[in-house]
This record gives C-alpha cells, sequence and structure tokens, in this order.
C-alpha cells in the first residue's frame, strides 16, 4: 500500500513538473511575441504647431486641422503648410519641411504677417547624437544675427555648441533693422537640437525714407585680425575657441579678417574666414590690426572656394 502511495506521489510530482515546464514556456514566448511586435511597430513622433492668429495645418497636402495642432505621425520627413485665418488684412501663408525623429517632439510656432519678411516664428527639432553629449545649434534669418544665450553669454548665428548642459534654455535673438525674438528651449542628453529662428523685419525700419546720399554717414570699421606666421605655415580655424574644437578651415600668415567676437574665457577671435563661413583663430596667432594698418593693408575678402587642407 504504501508502495503504491509513492509511486502516485512521484507521478504527481512529475506531471506538476511538466505543467510548470509548459506555463514558463508559455510565458517566454508571450514576452517574445509582444517583444517583436513592439520592435515591428513603426516608431512613432511628436509635432506640436502653434500659430497667431490661427492657422489651418496641412501636413504632406492633406488638411490635419487647425492651430494650436499636437499629434504623433511616423517618423521622416514630412512637408508642413500653415495658411493663416485672417479676415481683415490678408496674411502671408508659410510652407517649411523638416524631419521627424521618433522619440521627441517637433515644435514649429509662428507669427504671421502681411509678408514673408514681417512675420517672425522657430523651428525646434532633435537628432540623435551620442548618449553622453548634448549639442545645440542655432541658425537664424537674417544670418550673422546676435545671440544672448541664457542672458550672459553672447554669440553670432549661426552658432553651435556641443557643452551646454542639458535642461532649459533661453535664446534672445536681435538684428539691426529686425523686432527682437526670445527662444525657450529645452536641451537632451544623447540629442543635438536645432533652433532655425526667423526675426521680422521692424515695421518702422521699413518706413523710414532713405537719406540723400550727402547725409548718409559711414560705419565705423570694424576691428580687425591680422593671421600671424606660425610653424605650419598656416593656421587652423575652429569651430570653438579652443584646439579641442574641430577643424573647419585654414587660414594664411598675413591675411586680415573682420574681428566679429573675442572669447572672454581663451580671448580667441571669432572671423568669417570665407563667405558664409565663420570659426574660432587662436590668439596665439593672430592679433588685432591697429587703424593705420588696416588702410594700408586692407581685409581680406572671405574667399568662395575652400582652401585645400593640409595635414601638419
Amino acid at each position: 500500500m504504501s508502495s503504491l502511495c509513492v509511486f502516485v506521489k512521484l507521478l504527481l510530482v512529475k506531471k506538476l513538473k511538466t505543467i510548470g515546464l509548459a506555463i514558463l514556456a508559455l510565458v517566454v514566448i508571450v514576452v517574445i511575441v509582444f517583444f517583436l511586435l513592439g520592435a515591428l511597430k513603426p516608431k512613432v513622433v511628436g509635432i506640436f504647431i502653434e500659430t497667431n492668429p490661427a492657422s489651418a495645418v496641412f501636413i504632406n497636402g492633406e488638411q490635419m486641422g487647425r492651430t494650436p495642432y499636437r499629434d504623433t505621425r511616423k517618423s521622416g520627413e514630412v512637408t508642413i503648410k500653415l495658411i493663416p485665418e485672417s479676415f481683415e488684412t490678408p496674411l502671408a501663408p508659410y510652407e517649411t519641411k523638416i524631419n521627424l525623429v521618433s522619440g521627441v517632439e517637433t515644435v514649429i510656432k509662428r507669427d504671421f504677417g502681411e509678408f514673408e519678411n514681417t512675420s517672425a516664428g522657430e523651428i525646434i527639432s532633435f537628432e540623435k547624437i551620442s548618449k553622453d553629449q548634448t549639442s545645440l545649434v542655432v541658425i537664424s534669418t537674417p544670418s550673422s544675427a546676435q545671440l544672448l544665450l541664457d542672458g550672459y553669454q553672447k554669440h553670432i548665428t549661426p552658432h553651435k555648441s556641443s557643452s551646454i548642459s542639458e535642461g532649459e534654455h533661453v535664446l534672445l535673438m536681435s538684428a539691426n533693422g529686425y523686432l527682437d525674438r526670445s527662444v525657450k528651449v529645452k536641451t537632451h542628453a544623447g540629442y543635438k537640437l536645432t533652433a532655425i529662428i526667423q526675426l521680422a523685419v521692424s515695421e518702422e525700419v521699413e518706413q523710414v525714407e532713405e537719406k540723400p546720399e550727402e547725409e548718409v554717414v559711414e560705419e565705423e570699421a570694424r576691428p580687425k585680425v591680422k593671421i600671424l606666421e606660425t610653424p605650419v605655415g598656416f593656421l587652423r580655424v575652429r569651430d570653438e575657441p579652443s584646439t579641442l574644437g574641430s577643424e573647419v578651415g585654414q587660414v594664411e600668415p598675413g591675411d586680415i579678417f573682420e574681428l566679429l567676437e573675442t572669447d572672454e574665457k581663451t580671448g580667441w577671435y571669432k572671423i568669417e574666414y570665407e563667405e558664409g563661413e565663420i570659426g574660432w583663430v587662436s590668439n596665439q596667432y593672430a592679433e588685432e590690426v591697429e587703424k593705420d594698418e588696416q588702410e594700408t593693408d586692407p581685409a581680406v575678402t572671405p574667399s568662395t572656394t575652400p582652401k585645400p587642407t593640409i595635414s601638419s
């Protein structure tokens, strides 16, 4: 009788083990299925559009609603068109292409004017980079506008920083003949934030009549920077005021450029070394030029043809 009980117990234990293994296998299969479904599911991104006044929103030619507009879509490039709702004064519509990146929300803000150049706005977008980096790029219309970052850091656009802290920042943009614009952004680790900001032409400036030629006063010449002799025969131009910055170009001894900015910490000079190309040069091999030297040695006009890169 006891032998029969033992046999029955062993049989029950064996069945319980079999059932347990079957349940475990089922759980594993369910987890794998959910993982695969999540991996295969198209990644969505956020988009937020805010305008003044309200406008109709078209995405890839299809009307999606009106502002303020917030939705999620698949990642990729889309065409955005905004048509303002104005019943008194006709306002200029706006159209642009943006690349939507998964995991973040792309923001478009627009203040409509009667014309394109009297309108203002910004596009805040993101791009994935190394997880331990936080980057900020500011591009403006017009270019070479003044950027006051967080109320104390002065820069000239286009501006790029790879050492900005993660979190909220304030971008105050200004330019002669344009209305100032303040933009709040939030940087994230592992992403490059790009802010494309358009300033509106000041209506007061547009209404000012041109002065007679004899009354026009010449603007005082900007200070200039002269490139000195270097051990390698040229001076590297970098994207940041430090030897840790990436090389973006080269200039030759004797060249003279307008001084755009002087870094307070390192003393490096910001120059436009080619047409539309801005970078930093070391003050060890460059110096500010005296007025009389500027007159005898005119500033070099930025070249439209990049100089060949020479390894040293």
